[in-house]
């Protein structure tokens, strides 16, 4: 009898969920350190504010669509632990989409299974569900997103995309190898006898495309009715909090990104406005480049471009991390790094981390002047999240997500 079985792992994964959503009520009565994440409490303040007939951004931190406070008012009228569910539904419809674009890439149902379990049954993505961040519904977004664009749908990956955008506005770092894929080729154009000449002016005109034009009309579209709506609701505040906030954000407080300390020092200084406008350039450059290089493969050119955003990022939290971790059980299987390679990378990216949070429990909780130690360790982190993925690039077999079912010719990636 098989053990190892997508519906052993999605019943494994809820009852982890459920689990840990009622320890997360017994710590969270009992115990001083909460479990429940603050920003759970900001939504659920602005949700409150939203029922009152109030704007979502009454409550300070709030810097989000103010359709997340619309999703979750019945935290207010039917239960305070609705907006946990929402989000560990999303997470169940990450899974339950991680073995969709598995399978339509022929893979086996055992397969399916084992990779799925990187996502169900990690205990650090259901953590991140269970404590109220809502990480999971954009994730849900983006991987809809790429499996409707696999599967030829523009239109609903369009819709999709352009809430995805509005929710969270770093999914539209995947335009780049969106656009490029969407090409005559790939979408079934038949190529004809033509001069070399004329081949030359088709490549250019081809970027024009109907298949680009309609992805680009209907996402641009939804995501500007969306903030007309929002706008129209609650003015020139929705685009200061949700948007021009996280362009000109400065975060005073400690996190594993590496531009922390110098914007901390130069925080009332217009200097720390500059650094962090600078840090988007090379961060820009890095997703760019990934995004082009490996554009046949869609969802390998995601989660490149994900795992180098958060790593270039300006302000890195651990929630961060899920935004990569819902691609990796879709690449995973095309890698060519063996188990101590791997065991290597994951212990890298781990250990990295742990040092940092050594010197953030000295910090937060004996009182002790560790900043330098911790800028230290949050370069080590971004040094460490470089060379992780210049690992996995170099051992990673480059697949077209439209080559599934045929022999697939497959090319190490340089």
């Amino acid at each position: 009898m098989q053990v190892l079985t997508v519906g052993n792992v999605f019943t494994g994964g809820v009852l982890l969920r459920i689990l840990m959503l009622v320890y997360g009520l017994w710590q969270d009565a009992h115990m001083t350190v909460k479990y429940t994440d603050i920003d759970y409490h900001v939504f659920t303040d602005a949700a409150r504010s939203v029922w009152m007939g109030g704007s979502p951004y009454e409550r300070s931190t709030y810097r989000y669509t103010p359709l997340l406070a619309w999703l979750l008012t019945p935290n207010v009228w039917l239960h305070p632990v609705f907006g946990k569910c929402v989000f560990i539904l999303c997470d169940c419809l990450v899974g339950w989409l991680i073995v969709r674009i598995l399978a339509a890439r022929k893979l086996s149902d055992y397969k399916c299974a084992v990779y799925s379990a990187l996502w169900m049954l990690n205990p650090y993505v259901a953590n991140i569900s269970t404590r109220g961040s809502a990480e999971s519904v954009v994730c849900a977004c983006v991987m809809a997103v790429l499996y409707e664009v696999q599967q030829k749908r523009i239109a609903r990956g369009s819709v999709l995309f352009g809430l995805a955008v509005h929710l969270k506005i770093y999914p539209i770092i995947y335009a780049v190898p969106l656009l490029v894929v969407l090409s005559d080729t790939n979408f079934g154009s038949s190529a004809r006898n033509q001069t070399v000449s004329q081949q030359m002016l088709d490549r250019v005109i081809s970027w024009f495309n109907v298949h680009r034009a309609m992805f680009f009309v209907i996402s641009a579209s939804v995501f500007f009715a969306l903030n007309v709506a929002m706008y129209a609701v609650y003015g020139m505040e929705f685009v200061d909090e949700t948007y021009v906030y996280h362009v000109s954000r400065k975060d005073h407080r400690h996190n594993y990104s590496m531009w922390f300390l110098p914007i901390y020092l130069q925080f009332y200084s217009p200097t720390s406005l500059l650094m962090g406008l600078v840090s988007f350039v090379p961060q820009a450059l890095a997703v760019a480049v990934l995004g082009v290089s490996f554009n046949s493969d869609l969802y390998f050119a995601a989660f490149t471009q994900t795992f180098a955003f958060v790593a270039y990022n300006k302000v890195c939290t651990a929630q961060y991390f899920i935004w990569y971790m819902c691609i990796l059980p879709v690449v995973w299987p095309y890698s060519k790094m063996g188990f101590v390679q791997a065991s290597l990378v994951v212990g890298v990216w781990v250990l990295s981390q742990a040092l940092y949070l050594q010197q953030a429990y000295k910090l937060e909780f004996l009182g002790q002047n560790t900043f330098e130690w911790l800028w230290v360790a949050g370069a080590g982190i971004f040094v460490a999240n470089n060379w992780i993925l210049a690992q996995v690039v170099a051992k990673q077999r480059v697949v077209s997500v439209f080559d599934a079912g045929k022999e697939l010719k497959v090319k190490k990636a340089q």
